[in-house]
């Protein structure tokens, strides 16, 4: 080992033993975390716990479980297992929460009772950033996601998955139904454990069917005509993939597109981005507090229609097109507001009567 790096004994003591705040840089991005969850009335914004009760077990500060969840976001660590494991292995997070590790049910429910409190930071945020003039361009990227809920396709009904689940389900029973006869023609020993399995499997699928019936009259009484059991607001969506589907919401992001700051989202469960753009740009207008703004659009919409929501609005649109790339660019416009975009090729319309002639070679990156 003479000629490679060696590290520490781990049973050797030392004097003056190292500091943990000696492990965290001065640039590192917990310090900031740390700074800007000590500067906040956690109280005003909405959270529960900030007065401790004065009897029981003591509780843990909301400041900790949130510069926890923060921390989570920062590094994509989701699950309250994880950050309970993080917190007892990761320096960082030991810095951050003075050693504190709470357990994973805490951190649950935190995220589950404190969702307008978070809400009300991240509009803190985003008025920090503001103040800090770091939306001076008023330039943002809107773009929708899907994200899936903990409801599966299985739990999810609309009429024409009941008609073909009971479809399937008929042509199960038919199929059992004749093994049934084909059993009782024969009736050898070995065929009765048989029919009773089979008789088994009937009734299951009968009550398979009692159950759809039961979805399809719920089905009646609702607008949308679809229902998620396991999380009532989850709606069913198309995904990217050919012929599949995903269970979730569709969520709305605004991200400033010089420093990548996510200046507004939107939670909906509506399947496509067709009504989002519009109200997605006036709300990230309303928090950059900018009386005009420019947004990309990045979905599979009509740009006409949006382009005419936008501009009532004083924003200007740039929407590229999803359609083989041409060499070509013309413009037919009845007004001199017709431009087209130093960073794309794409074309920018800001009123009235302009037509898309043509499209980008590229789609407009969010960040």
């Amino acid at each position: 080992m003479g000629r490679f790096v060696e590290g520490a004994e781990r049973s050797q003591t030392t004097l003056l033993p190292e500091c943990l705040d000696d492990f965290i840089a001065e640039d590192n991005p917990v310090r900031i975390v740390d700074a800007f969850v000590e500067e906040l009335e956690l109280a005003s914004l909405g959270f529960e716990g900030t007065t401790p009760a004065s009897t029981g077990r003591p509780s843990y500060h909301p400041a900790v479980l949130l510069k926890i969840y923060i921390y989570g976001y920062l590094n994509r660590v989701q699950s309250s297992r994880r950050l309970e494991r993080e917190c007892q292995r990761n320096v960082e997070l030991m810095w951050l929460t003075g050693r504190l590790a709470p357990d994973f049910k805490t951190i649950a429910e935190f995220r589950r009772n404190n969702g307008e409190g978070i809400r009300n930071v991240c509009r803190r945020f985003v008025m920090i950033c503001r103040e800090l003039k770091l939306f001076t361009q008023a330039v943002v990227a809107i773009d929708g996601s899907k994200f899936k809920a903990v409801n599966s396709r299985d739990n999810n009904f609309t009429p024409n998955k009941i008609a073909r689940r009971q479809e399937q389900i008929e042509q199960s029973i038919q199929r059992y139904l004749d093994a049934l006869e084909t059993a009782d023609r024969t009736q050898p020993a070995e065929v009765e454990a048989k029919t009773e399995r089979l008789r088994e499997k009937i009734e299951t699928l009968r009550e398979q069917m009692r159950d759809l019936d039961r979805a399809a009259e719920l089905l009646n009484d609702l607008p949308e005509k679809q229902v998620s059991l396991t999380d009532p607001d989850s709606r069913s969506m198309v995904s990217q993939a050919k012929g599949t589907g995903v269970v979730g919401y569709n969520v709305q992001v605004a991200v400033d597109a010089r420093h990548h700051l996510i200046v507004t989202h939107e939670v909906t469960n509506v399947g496509n981005d067709r009504t989002q753009l519009s109200p997605m740009a006036k709300a990230a207008r309303d928090a950059m507090a900018r009386r005009k703004s420019r947004h990309w659009q990045t979905v599979d919409t009509s740009a006409h229609q949006r382009s005419r929501h936008a501009t009532t609005r004083a924003l200007r649109h740039w929407c590229p097109n999803h359609k083989p790339p041409v060499q070509r660019l013309t413009v037919a416009s009845t007004g001199p507001t017709s431009f087209t975009s130093p960073e794309t090729t794409s074309i920018c319309v800001r009123q009235g009567n302009a037509r898309y002639t043509a499209t980008p070679r590229w789609r407009v990156p969010i960040c």
